[in-house]
């Protein structure tokens, strides 16, 4: 809400066009621009320029919040990748066979969730392993690192994050993205879960029954 515009590169203000612009109001009341003043003394800088404004909804506790929230999804992530790894989670109920990994059965699989859900399915569909791999090996992975590169006291120690993803501003995009990827994920999770039994499920997921 303080600034809801994406761009991509290592700098991005009002005064630089924007890969995508977010349909949400600012948090504040803009009041006007100062004379410009570009970075650097060559054709095409980035520019900059004081703003005059006032906020309304002081929300800049929400970093901090924000960045503490995510180490508990570092933590918990480290547990069950670990655990996971060790216990063969990974290799024996999400890993597809070569005969289990063919586009028909992919398919078929995809428009099985749009129909009436068995309850009594225990193992994993395609589509649930493809999900949940990349879920697990991409989108959160990704959603840490662009996060921490964000982090300007981050990225002067470990400098490669900035080349890994293109830049502080490039990685505030991805790590949007990827977080909005992540909410659809659990939602349809929820629906699903619905769907197929949610007390059968709810206990399953909580008690092992």
């Amino acid at each position: 809400m303080v600034h809801p515009r994406l761009y991509w590169g290592q700098t991005g203000n009002d005064l630089t066009p924007a890969l995508f612009e977010l349909p949400i109001s600012r948090n504040y009341h803009h009041g006007g621009w100062e004379k410009s003043t570009p970075f650097y003394h060559t054709a095409g800088s980035p520019v900059s320029a004081a703003r005059t404004y006032d906020i309304f909804n002081e929300n800049g506790w929400g970093r901090s919040t924000h960045f503490l929230a995510a180490w508990f999804l570092v933590i918990t992530g480290l547990i069950y990748f670990i655990m996971g790894f060790f216990s063969g989670h990974f290799r024996s109920n999400l890993l597809p066979g070569r005969r289990e990994f063919s586009l028909k059965l992919f398919w078929h699989d995809l428009v099985s969730h749009f129909r009436k859900l068995s309850p009594g399915v225990a193992k994993y569909g395609l589509l649930q392993r493809i999900t949940y791999l990349a879920v697990i090996f991409v989108l959160f992975p990704v959603v840490i690192l662009t996060g921490m590169t964000m982090s300007p006291a981050i990225t002067a120690s470990y400098p490669f994050l900035l080349k890994i993803f293109f830049g502080h501003q490039s990685a505030r995009t991805i790590h949007f993205f990827s977080a909005v990827a992540l909410l659809l994920f659990l939602l349809v999770h929820v629906v699903m879960v619905i769907r197929s039994g949610f007390k059968r499920n709810l206990l399953a997921i909580t008690f092992g029954k």
